[in-house]
């Protein structure tokens, strides 16, 4: 059985700028290869930033021609690689927030989130999340943001057989102290390891907290980042134990 290797992109990204920031995540993509990492996580919207004004112009099909390097780069790494973009879907008023889900076998999938935070029903249609990801041995259950506020949804994940809660998030300083005890509390609760990725720098108008995070099933913080910025956070089981470490990325 392959040693699971887990990482949080914490990125900066520009404002509705899809370019600019493929090349921040081949960035990523490329350090995180270096480790051996077998599923890696971006942050909420990673590819465009939280820009909820800027979503229905900025929306994806899911066969989206944007993502062909991203995939490229995960089939070549064998790596599950997950990036945030909203998504334009037949039915939907309005787009969803997708985590589009590029597998190591060339695939892709997506995750919709399932639960919006006031205000962002201007602009976003809720979504149906996803199924739960086989990733070396481990079945991982996936979030965005509000989902995982919702006592409900880790619940639900956990009894759906998830070994890992994989959310992708915006939190500001001010919201990190609540939000991420709520974390360590699903983690605590349902015995189920949690791996946080978090924005690096400010978008949406919002300050990043940065300070991305991994819990185990016991709820105890194995690692987090020092802080925003562009940081790498990478998590590997050795036997029985998880060990982290945080690195920093120069972005090319």
């Amino acid at each position: 059985m392959p040693t699971p290797v887990l990482a949080a992109a914490q990125c900066a990204i520009k404002a509705g700028d899809i370019d600019a920031n493929l090349a921040v995540h081949l960035s990523f993509m490329r350090h995180a290869a270096d480790h051996g990492v077998g599923l890696l996580m971006f942050p909420e919207l990673s590819l465009c930033g939280y820009e909820p004004t800027l979503a229905e112009a900025l929306a994806q099909d899911l066969d989206t021609p944007v993502l062909a390097p991203l995939q490229a780069l995960a089939r070549e790494a064998s790596m599950t690689t997950i990036v945030g973009l909203p998504l334009r879907l037949a039915g939907a008023g309005k787009p969803l927030i997708g985590a589009f889900i590029l597998h190591p076998d060339g695939s892709l999938d997506v995750y919709t989130k399932q639960h919006l935070h006031g205000g962002e029903e201007q602009y976003f249609s809720p979504g149906h999340g996803g199924a739960l990801l086989p990733v070396a041995g481990l079945p991982v259950a996936l979030s965005v943001c509000a989902d995982f506020t919702r006592p409900e949804h880790a619940a639900s994940a956990a009894q759906r057989g998830a070994r890992v809660y994989a959310t992708s998030v915006l939190i500001g300083e001010g919201g990190y102290p609540h939000d991420s005890s709520l974390l360590q509390g699903h983690a605590q609760r349902h015995g189920m390891a949690v791996l946080m990725a978090n924005h690096g720098g400010p978008t949406g108008g919002w300050a990043a907290a940065g300070r991305s995070a991994f819990w185990d099933e016991q709820g105890e913080c194995v690692a987090a980042t020092s802080g925003p910025g562009d940081r790498l956070l990478v998590v590997r089981k050795h036997a029985q134990q998880w060990l982290g470490v945080d690195c920093p990325v120069r972005v090319c």
